[in-house]
């Protein structure tokens, strides 16, 4: 198959190295620095390049506030049958963009992201394909995903947002907040060390990952939640209250058994 990816980001050379052994790749991205260490690859910065190369799939990396822009920009220069497909982590608005436009779509999303991931063994991560796509798109993301060893989901596009931001937004926001109030440990503890090794992680991820995830519409209904729960934590704390800090203690134990 003939592949186009636009955007040469982490995401967008990481499928580009995943994909060019056993298919016909190009990346587009008009900053030729950014192509610089792609290899096995066409490397496009015009759209009449990508004319040319008449990709069959078109997977669109770019950041999620351009996502939809740059399909508009690329369309004009692609064949009527060519897939389009992204791999946002929020698909708020593009159930409705793709049946604008006519045309075959698959939308997925790999839930890892290349800088904090083992690439060379992704069998604990996740990949959600989205159950409204093209029968052939989800097909081939099926080959592709399952050929890397991802768990692999499938969600509509408003049940892929309020996954999301449970699965994600919770663990990124407190972990946000944990780093916020850090300062040098000379001593710290092990579960600290555990801690910060999860933010050291998180943080090393592309600042405009973390912004698409917390952006997420449902995040902020999360987000109260962990204020609500900080905020009984607290009192009891205030309070002394021992009873009830156990009673606490035992519900949350109940939240993370099996």
């Amino acid at each position: 198959m003939r592949i186009c990816v636009l955007g040469a980001g982490k995401m967008g050379t990481w499928l580009t190295d995943a994909l060019c052994l056993q298919h016909e790749v190009a990346v587009f991205d008009p900053n030729r620095e950014r192509l610089r260490y792609v290899f096995n690859t066409q490397r496009l910065t015009s759209f009449e390049e990508i004319s040319a190369f008449a990709p069959e799939l078109l997977i669109n990396c770019v950041t999620l506030q351009y996502t939809i822009q740059s399909f508009k920009d690329v369309l004009p220069y692609i064949p009527e049958n060519c897939i389009l497909s992204d791999i946002a982590s929020v698909k708020t608005g593009f159930f409705d963009y793709y049946k604008s436009t006519g045309r075959r779509f698959v939308s997925t999303h790999p839930m890892f992201g290349p800088t904090f991931a083992n690439l060379k063994d992704l069998s604990a991560h996740h990949a959600i394909i989205i159950t409204e796509s093209d029968h052939l798109g989800k097909a081939f993301f099926k080959d592709f995903f399952g050929s890397l060893g991802l768990n692999i989901h499938q969600y509509s596009f408003e049940e892929h947002d309020e996954t999301i931001a449970y699965s994600l937004s919770i663990p990124f926001s407190s972990t946000l907040v944990f780093a916020a109030c850090m300062k040098k440990q000379d001593a710290p503890g092990t579960t600290f060390k555990k801690h910060m090794d999860i933010a050291k992680g998180l943080l090393s991820e592309d600042d405009y990952l973390l912004t698409e995830i917390l952006f997420n519409p449902y995040t902020a209904g999360q987000v109260e939640k962990i204020r609500k729960e900080l905020k009984d934590l607290l009192d009891l704390i205030k309070l002394h209250d021992t009873e009830g800090l156990q009673q606490f203690i035992n519900r949350v134990r109940k939240n993370v058994e099996g």
